[in-house]
């Protein structure tokens, strides 16, 4: 990402994190971020692609954090636990973000498709390594017969949770329901 690029996700976030989705207007992004109204269209058709870049710096972040070493946890529900917990706590950190975020997320925009399926992968990936007790970073190559039952649980989990910060999104409940849902979706898939 260039430089302007870069100003107008961090002004993106910026009006998101004071105001929320609605306050995300290109035209008032390119205002704030200082550049020309075509230099956004440029670089982003909606405001739902700048949403989703910052997503993806966020999603950096994160797997830098916990993706270098193995997810701590005495097993397998302590550790997927860790990781939905992870997640939960740093997006809600800015919840007017988080909601704007999930909004662009479940947006449907034909645009980011392939960039929402990426973040699901990435949470699906990270939820593998916490099955596994492994670093996400150490896993160079998911696939095979023996990963597919590991495959199956982690999507299941990422898309409970996902489902869950939804609802969070949009007032159904409070975050405490997300890890209480993500944590009963857990515990019955890893049920032995």
């Amino acid at each position: 990402m260039d430089d302007r690029a870069k100003r107008i996700v961090e002004t993106a976030v910026a009006l998101a994190e004071r105001d929320g989705y609605q306050a995300v207007r290109l035209r008032d992004v390119a205002a704030t971020a200082q550049v020309a109204l075509g230099t956004v269209y440029k670089r982003f058709a909606s405001k739902e692609e700048i949403l989703i870049a910052a997503l993806e710096q966020e999603s950096e972040k994160l797997l830098a954090k916990i993706g270098k070493k193995p997810v701590p946890g005495d097993d397998q529900i302590d550790r997927v636990r860790f990781v939905f917990n992870a997640l939960t706590k740093g997006l809600l950190r800015r919840p007017n973000l988080a909601k704007a975020l999930v909004r662009s997320l479940a947006s449907g925009d034909p645009n980011i498709t392939e960039r929402v399926a990426s973040f699901h992968a990435l949470i699906t990936a990270l939820v593998m390594s916490a099955l596994r007790g492994e670093a996400a970073d150490d896993i160079a190559e998911w696939g095979g017969d023996a990963d597919q039952k590991e495959r199956t649980i982690a999507s299941i989990l990422q898309n409970v949770w996902f489902a869950s910060f939804v609802g969070w999104a949009g007032g159904l409940h409070d975050a405490s329901q997300v890890l209480a849902d993500t944590d009963k979706a857990t515990q019955l898939l890893l049920a032995v």
